[in-house]
């Protein structure tokens, strides 16, 4: 008897502890939070509220602020995941990563930071008071005022503060690179794109989380993670409309067509993969069809070149600085186009394989040199000797 006794108590106090640790923890651990659970399904029925552009339903969660902007994406998810709650009474504060997928474009979720402010009513229901990009994370397109949306073909355009013309100069061009890029790569990719035109350079910065001045005079740039696989979040092309504009027909193309071009290739691109080859394969996929000779499509190198002033060397990512040394940039990227140029003209087809080859590599140390080894047969060395003889012959025309 002593003994069952011993089992029905030792049962017993199993059974409290289940209870209280639903309650308010048990054997130390930390006590449930039910505030949690509560801004949890908060933004789960915003989410839901923002899918199914239910704006009153949206009202009931909080700040109405962001709905009507976000009315003309088209969104096939939007999620929010807490991350964590800083709680003071009827005040919190809400960390969460924001999960969304542009509908016919995104393969996985882009998933970003976010901060919320939240209060508590007289009747104990929380709502959101603020939804902002958290510290050091870009904002999104609809953080900078009401989106406007344009469907080209192959291409979306997210547009701010544009007229719906413009935005669709933009998808003209995009659907233009989509092909041209097809040609250069082949059809293993998306072979869709979408594109962002905030209103100014300043608004280019904010989506990125960087200050304007690193992009001032940059045109357009391409934002992905390297490495991610087919699965990977389609890239987001964000054009400066500034320095855009101030673009002819073709330089437009040329910049459209060389940001597809990081699009289509971001799926071999990992840390193995040097700027020079990147940024010169974009811009050979970007040059193809352009109809420019050499010296038009390389200035600052041309120049050099005349001077007598050869590269010793294929360009270092550091050269690739945007705060750095306007005509060193320049030169970085058309020595750089000037390769992947030679690449195509001596090896045929080599240059999509060269840059799948590279990319695959598991460290950056050895990638070039394996590649140009098994691909194109020859040494980094020997390589180099021939781009520099190509770069001053095809400038010196």
């Amino acid at each position: 008897m002593a003994g069952r006794t011993r089992v029905s108590l030792q049962a017993a106090v199993a059974a409290l502890c289940l209870l209280l640790a639903a309650l308010v923890g048990c054997g130390g651990g930390p006590a449930v939070d039910a505030a949690r659970a509560e801004v949890q399904s908060l933004l789960d029925r915003r989410a839901e509220a923002v899918l199914d552009r239910d704006a009153a339903a949206y009202a009931r969660t909080g700040t109405r602020d962001g709905f009507d902007n976000l009315r003309a994406v088209p969104l096939a998810d939007w999620s929010y995941r807490l991350t964590a709650l800083d709680r003071t009474g009827d005040r919190a504060t809400a960390s969460a990563d924001l999960s969304y997928r542009v509908d016919g474009h995104d393969r996985s979720p882009v998933v970003t930071a976010r901060t919320l402010s939240l209060g508590r009513d007289r009747d104990g229901r929380w709502s959101v008071e603020s939804d902002r990009p958290a510290e050091k994370s870009g904002q999104q397109l609809w953080d900078q005022g009401r989106a406007q949306a344009v469907r080209g073909e192959r291409s979306l355009v997210l547009g701010v503060g544009h007229s719906e013309e413009t935005l669709r100069d933009y998808a003209d061009l995009a659907d233009r690179a989509v092909p041209a890029v097809s040609d250069a790569w082949g059809p293993e990719w998306a072979r869709r794109v979408v594109v962002l035109v905030p209103e100014t350079l300043e608004g280019m910065a904010g989506l990125l989380g960087s200050p304007a001045s690193s992009y001032r005079g940059i045109a357009a740039v391409t934002t992905g993670a390297t490495g991610g696989g087919p699965r990977a979040p389609a890239d987001r092309v964000i054009v400066n409309p500034d320095a855009f504009g101030l673009l002819g027909d073709s330089g437009r193309q040329v910049v459209l067509t060389h940001e597809t071009a990081h699009v289509a290739t971001r799926a071999h691109t990992s840390a193995a993969t040097p700027l020079w080859l990147s940024e010169g394969y974009a811009d050979w996929a970007g040059y193809r069809g352009a109809g420019r000779d050499p010296a038009e499509a390389a200035p600052e190198l041309a120049q050099a070149v005349g001077r007598g002033e050869l590269p010793g060397a294929l360009p270092e990512d550091e050269e690739f600085g945007f705060t750095g040394d306007a005509d060193g940039l320049a030169r970085a990227y058309e020595g750089s186009w000037l390769a992947c140029r030679m690449i195509a003209e001596r090896w045929g087809g080599g240059a999509g394989a060269f840059y799948r080859a590279v990319g695959a590599h598991p460290d950056r140390e050895g990638a070039v040199e394996d590649a140009m080894g098994r691909v194109l047969g020859v040494t980094p060395e020997e390589f180099t000797l021939q781009w520099r003889d190509y770069v001053r012959g095809v400038l010196a025309e």
